[in-house]
């Protein structure tokens, strides 16, 4: 798999913030804790890119990554847990919203799923947004490596029923994965 040279560019609290780049744009839609600093770390293959915790509810920007000039991640804050107040709780949701609704340079978002947990509530009712606004969303399952390998396929079959679409499976520990992802992705970037 070909290096990409992935660098942090900013941290932005709104769509006006946002970096005027015209390349594709990733964001990243998941709970807290459900994996996405490490997603961003395993395709950069650099564990030190994207601050990993294990506090949920640490991300409270959306912070911008560029992987070699040719796409965007962007990892928004992780839903259905926060330790801030009801008023902040409300800004975080009205800018994430007005983000998600009119940045241009967005491809496709990216929804992450816990494999070692029965699909939550509050990610049921992220794709009914996501799917209400007609977004373009594929599905990434996180933490497959804690399942038991006669699991594997079950798991994501089973989110393949209720979410559709594209369903890839993701091992922060092992990077055997991210080709399937990155190759994913580079077809989304060509076909826009």
């Amino acid at each position: 798999m070909k290096q990409l040279n992935a660098k942090f560019i900013v941290s932005a609290e709104k769509l006006s913030q946002c970096p005027d780049f015209n390349l594709n744009e990733f964001p990243l839609l998941g709970r807290s804790n459900v994996g996405k600093s490490s997603f961003i770390n395993s395709l950069a293959n650099n564990k030190k890119l994207a601050k990993t915790s294990n506090t949920p509810g640490k991300t409270r920007l959306i912070n911008f990554f560029n992987f070699s000039d040719m796409f965007i991640i962007a990892d928004l804050p992780g839903y259905g847990y926060a330790k801030i107040s009801l008023e902040a709780q409300k800004n975080w949701q009205k800018y994430l919203e007005e983000y998600l609704l009119n940045r241009q340079q967005i491809n496709s978002l990216i929804q992450f799923i816990d494999a070692r947990h029965e699909i939550q509530k509050n990610d049921y009712q992220m794709r009914e947004w996501v799917l209400a606004h007609q977004l373009p969303v594929f599905t990434v399952v996180t933490k497959i490596d804690y399942t038991p390998k006669n699991k594997t396929e079950s798991v994501l079959n089973n989110v393949k029923k209720e979410f559709g679409g594209v369903v890839l499976p993701f091992s922060a520990i092992d990077r055997k994965y991210c080709e399937q992802i990155l190759s994913y992705i580079n077809e989304l970037c060509i076909k826009k």
